[in-house]
């Protein structure tokens, strides 16, 4: 079986977001299962066209040349093409390979108010929000998504989402993504906060710089950096007056265990971001036992396992999990949710069971 995983990113050279970390750890996992995997991504600065990521082979393409992105579609010979978020790379994998099967998981499905989100808090320029959306939005997309062979989704936030946006017949199923879930974990002595997340705009980080000086007996791992050097510094130069903030910096999840220390010593995940999907990071904390305090409650992650911060009262949240170990009875909670459904051997088994019926539906 030789599957073909196509994203608008993968979690290397640069470009470290939840599409991407979710693209990569689904290729890892099959490949450990003895499957073929191929991936193909927009190329980022210092990867070659031909790359080998965890046992997966990579192709990037340069979305400027047409010419090149249907040369390296053409040549993937896939039994199975699975789009990590549909994109223009979804329709082209169609057009080359229409004898093929091809599924879709919607990862962060965006309405247009969202996309308007995006433009207001641009991660680098509001050019390139209009560069994404072109390439991720536009009518052949839509079209090629309701001729996909199956659709999922990777939060059921996204299931009315994905319906109304793209005219679907059917609803698509929850198809989860792969979380390591740890048997045991040591929570710090002290409590502590962590935030895992890129320092872009919309994920608002300079909201926790309050929070973490009203809460001076509170420790906070904030892991994470912004790709605009600029707003990077701003960020460190806010939390440089604060003693109980450690900036830990990016840490990449596929080359360390240091985020699982993070999310293992800590109570609390924090999120300050203005428009989230599912974050990944939310179920991660979530299998290490955190609980969530959250501006967005994706799933009903923040009500059901932590505290939802409706107006951004991210210091009444914090108070209240705090009192009488309620974030321990909250996290608790996710673990039990997130054991039940994201556990590697879960969600790889049901991809491999679609996968499977897929491919005898078509002998």
């Amino acid at each position: 079986m030789h599957i073909c995983l196509i994203s608008v990113e993968i979690f290397a050279w640069g470009k470290y977001g939840g599409v991407g970390r979710a693209t990569r750890a689904i290729g890892l996992e099959l490949v450990k299962r003895g499957i073929q995997v191929t991936a193909i991504v927009p190329r980022r600065n210092g990867q070659k066209e031909i790359e080998y990521l965890d046992g997966i082979k990579v192709f990037g393409f340069d979305y400027r040349k047409p010419l090149e992105m249907l040369r390296i579609f053409r040549e993937c010979n896939a039994d199975i093409f699975h789009s990590e978020e549909p994109s223009t790379g979804t329709y082209i994998a169609q057009k080359m390979h229409p004898d093929k099967k091809h599924v879709v998981t919607f990862r962060d499905t965006r309405l247009f108010s969202d996309w308007i989100t995006e433009f207001n808090y641009p991660s680098m320029s509001r050019m390139q929000v209009l560069s994404n959306w072109l390439f991720e939005d536009n009518l052949f997309v839509h079209r090629t998504v309701r001729k996909a062979d199956k659709r999922f989704v990777a939060a059921r936030l996204l299931v009315d989402r994905a319906v109304t946006k793209y005219k679907l017949n059917t609803r698509p199923e929850l198809l989860p993504t792969p979380i390591e879930v740890p048997i045991r974990v040591e929570k710090s002595k002290v409590p502590t906060v962590c935030y895992v997340a890129r320092w872009d705009r919309r994920k608002r980080p300079e909201l926790l710089v309050a929070l973490a000086k009203s809460f001076p007996n509170v420790r906070f791992l904030i892991a994470g950096a912004s790709r605009d050097p600029e707003y990077d510094r701003k960020i460190r130069d806010q939390f440089a007056a604060y003693p109980n903030v450690e900036l830990l910096g990016f840490i990449n999840q596929f080359e360390t265990e240091k985020i699982a220390q993070v999310f293992s010593q800590s109570w609390i995940l924090v999120n300050t971001a203005a428009r989230e999907g599912l974050p990944t990071s939310f179920i991660e904390a979530c299998a290490y036992r955190c609980a969530i305090l959250s501006s967005v409650d994706p799933d009903g992650f923040a009500t059901q396992f932590g505290y939802y911060s409706t107006s951004d009262d991210f210091s009444t949240g914090l108070e209240w999990l705090l009192q009488n170990e309620n974030w321990k009875n909250k996290g608790l909670a996710g673990y039990e949710y997130v054991g039940a459904i994201f556990s590697t051997n879960n969600a790889i088994d049901k991809h491999l069971s679609i996968y499977k019926g897929l491919l005898q539906d078509g002998e």
